[in-house]
Protein backbone atom coordinates (compact mmCIF):
# COMPACT_ATOMS: atom_id res chain seq x y z
CA UNK A 1 0.00 0.00 0.00
CA UNK A 2 1.39 3.28 -0.63
CA UNK A 3 1.29 6.21 1.23
CA UNK A 4 0.95 9.56 0.60
CA UNK A 5 4.29 12.00 1.13
CA UNK A 6 2.47 14.83 -0.47
CA UNK A 7 3.12 18.26 1.96
CA UNK A 8 1.32 20.67 2.75
CA UNK A 9 2.05 23.87 0.50
CA UNK A 10 1.32 27.72 1.34
CA UNK A 11 1.69 30.78 -0.80
CA UNK A 12 3.22 33.48 0.06
CA UNK A 13 1.84 36.67 -1.48
CA UNK A 14 1.95 40.10 -0.87
CA UNK A 15 4.74 43.27 -0.78
CA UNK A 16 6.69 44.70 2.38
CA UNK A 17 9.87 46.80 2.17
CA UNK A 18 12.86 45.71 4.37
CA UNK A 19 13.48 46.83 7.63
CA UNK A 20 9.44 47.44 7.99
CA UNK A 21 7.68 45.26 10.78
CA UNK A 22 5.40 43.64 7.85
CA UNK A 23 8.83 42.23 6.21
CA UNK A 24 10.11 41.16 9.86
CA UNK A 25 7.03 38.95 9.67
CA UNK A 26 7.36 37.87 6.49
CA UNK A 27 11.30 36.37 7.53
CA UNK A 28 9.43 35.00 10.93
CA UNK A 29 6.42 33.45 8.51
CA UNK A 30 9.00 31.79 6.10
CA UNK A 31 11.01 30.54 9.19
CA UNK A 32 7.56 28.86 10.69
CA UNK A 33 6.65 27.15 7.50
CA UNK A 34 9.67 25.22 7.27
CA UNK A 35 9.99 24.18 10.84
CA UNK A 36 6.40 23.18 10.60
CA UNK A 37 7.07 20.69 7.50
CA UNK A 38 4.75 22.96 4.90
CA UNK A 39 6.38 24.04 1.42
CA UNK A 40 6.81 27.53 0.94
CA UNK A 41 5.83 28.53 -2.76
CA UNK A 42 7.00 31.91 -3.44
CA UNK A 43 7.56 34.17 -6.51
CA UNK A 44 10.37 35.77 -4.91
CA UNK A 45 9.51 38.80 -6.96
CA UNK A 46 9.08 41.51 -4.01
CA UNK A 47 11.29 42.11 -0.99
CA UNK A 48 8.16 40.42 1.33
CA UNK A 49 8.02 36.86 -0.56
CA UNK A 50 11.60 36.58 -1.62
CA UNK A 51 12.23 37.07 2.50
CA UNK A 52 10.15 34.24 3.44
CA UNK A 53 11.54 31.82 0.85
CA UNK A 54 15.13 32.72 1.68
CA UNK A 55 14.14 32.27 5.79
CA UNK A 56 12.34 28.88 4.77
CA UNK A 57 15.48 27.81 3.04
CA UNK A 58 17.22 28.38 6.42
CA UNK A 59 15.53 26.57 7.81
CA UNK A 60 15.92 23.61 5.63
CA UNK A 61 12.29 23.95 3.95
CA UNK A 62 10.93 23.07 0.49
CA UNK A 63 10.72 26.34 -1.59
CA UNK A 64 8.68 26.26 -5.18
CA UNK A 65 9.21 29.66 -7.10
CA UNK A 66 7.13 30.27 -9.90
CA UNK A 67 8.47 33.16 -11.71
CA UNK A 68 6.35 34.78 -14.81
CA UNK A 69 9.48 34.64 -17.19
CA UNK A 70 10.43 31.68 -19.69
CA UNK A 71 14.49 31.18 -18.65
CA UNK A 72 15.78 30.21 -15.56
CA UNK A 73 16.64 32.84 -12.85
CA UNK A 74 20.38 32.83 -11.20
CA UNK A 75 21.64 30.09 -9.37
CA UNK A 76 21.40 32.02 -5.94
CA UNK A 77 17.33 32.45 -5.91
CA UNK A 78 16.12 31.24 -3.13
CA UNK A 79 14.15 28.33 -3.94
CA UNK A 80 14.76 24.61 -3.83
CA UNK A 81 12.33 24.58 -6.90
CA UNK A 82 11.84 26.94 -9.86
CA UNK A 83 9.23 26.70 -12.19
CA UNK A 84 9.71 29.37 -14.75
CA UNK A 85 6.13 29.49 -16.45
CA UNK A 86 6.61 32.07 -19.52
CA UNK A 87 3.65 33.26 -18.79
CA UNK A 88 4.07 36.91 -17.60
CA UNK A 89 0.82 37.91 -15.02
CA UNK A 90 -0.65 34.81 -15.95
CA UNK A 91 1.78 32.88 -13.70
CA UNK A 92 -0.89 34.92 -10.67
CA UNK A 93 -3.21 31.94 -11.15
CA UNK A 94 -0.59 29.66 -10.89
CA UNK A 95 0.23 30.88 -7.61
CA UNK A 96 -3.20 31.10 -6.05
CA UNK A 97 -3.75 27.08 -7.08
CA UNK A 98 -0.74 25.79 -5.86
CA UNK A 99 -1.31 26.28 -2.58
CA UNK A 100 -3.56 24.55 0.34
CA UNK A 101 -3.81 28.32 1.44
CA UNK A 102 -2.77 31.58 1.07
CA UNK A 103 -0.71 33.99 3.22
CA UNK A 104 -1.21 37.39 2.21
CA UNK A 105 1.18 40.40 3.17
CA UNK A 106 0.59 44.00 2.71
CA UNK A 107 0.47 43.89 -1.22
CA UNK A 108 -0.43 45.46 -4.20
CA UNK A 109 -2.12 45.43 -7.91
CA UNK A 110 -0.44 41.61 -8.24
CA UNK A 111 -1.32 40.42 -4.42
CA UNK A 112 -4.85 41.94 -5.11
CA UNK A 113 -4.85 39.35 -8.57
CA UNK A 114 -3.26 36.26 -6.88
CA UNK A 115 -6.54 37.10 -3.57
CA UNK A 116 -9.24 37.17 -6.17
CA UNK A 117 -8.23 34.06 -8.29
CA UNK A 118 -7.16 32.13 -4.84
CA UNK A 119 -11.26 33.08 -3.63
CA UNK A 120 -12.35 31.81 -6.67
CA UNK A 121 -10.65 28.70 -6.71
CA UNK A 122 -11.64 28.42 -2.63
CA UNK A 123 -8.06 28.30 -1.06
CA UNK A 124 -8.21 29.91 2.07
CA UNK A 125 -6.78 33.29 2.90
CA UNK A 126 -4.41 34.30 5.98
CA UNK A 127 -3.81 38.34 5.74
CA UNK A 128 -1.56 39.76 7.80
CA UNK A 129 -2.99 42.51 10.11
CA UNK A 130 -2.52 45.25 12.11
CA UNK A 131 1.19 46.52 9.53
CA UNK A 132 -0.32 48.28 6.98
CA UNK A 133 -1.31 47.79 3.38
CA UNK A 134 -4.36 46.12 1.16
CA UNK A 135 -3.92 42.97 3.94
CA UNK A 136 -5.15 44.98 6.50
CA UNK A 137 -8.53 45.52 4.19
CA UNK A 138 -8.71 42.36 3.47
CA UNK A 139 -11.32 40.46 6.40
CA UNK A 140 -13.98 43.08 6.34
CA UNK A 141 -14.03 43.31 2.81
CA UNK A 142 -13.54 40.01 0.87
CA UNK A 143 -13.22 40.17 -2.91
CA UNK A 144 -17.17 39.09 -3.35
CA UNK A 145 -20.11 38.71 -1.65
CA UNK A 146 -19.87 34.78 -2.36
CA UNK A 147 -18.53 33.49 1.09
CA UNK A 148 -16.03 30.89 -1.13
CA UNK A 149 -13.00 30.17 1.29
CA UNK A 150 -12.12 31.46 5.25
CA UNK A 151 -10.33 34.89 5.53
CA UNK A 152 -8.23 34.00 8.78
CA UNK A 153 -6.30 37.44 9.61
CA UNK A 154 -3.02 37.06 11.99
CA UNK A 155 -1.05 39.91 13.31
CA UNK A 156 2.04 37.68 15.00
CA UNK A 157 3.52 34.34 14.37
CA UNK A 158 1.48 32.74 17.43
CA UNK A 159 -1.43 33.50 15.71
CA UNK A 160 -0.05 32.53 12.18
CA UNK A 161 0.73 28.87 13.45
CA UNK A 162 -2.57 28.84 15.22
CA UNK A 163 -4.25 29.60 11.59
CA UNK A 164 -2.09 26.84 10.11
CA UNK A 165 -3.41 24.16 12.51
CA UNK A 166 -7.10 25.20 12.61
CA UNK A 167 -6.78 24.23 8.97
CA UNK A 168 -5.53 21.05 9.55
CA UNK A 169 -1.91 21.59 7.36
CA UNK A 170 0.37 20.79 10.14
CA UNK A 171 1.23 17.23 9.66
CA UNK A 172 2.08 15.18 12.72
Amino acid sequence: MTHSIRRSQVCILGSAEPGSPAYALASAAGTLLAKLGITVVSGCGSPATRVAAESAIREGGLVVSIIPPDEMPPADWPATVVIPCGMGDARNLLMALSGDACIVIGGRAGTISEVCLAWLHKRPLLPLVGYGGWSDELPANPPDERQNSPILPWGSIEELETRLRGLGLIQA
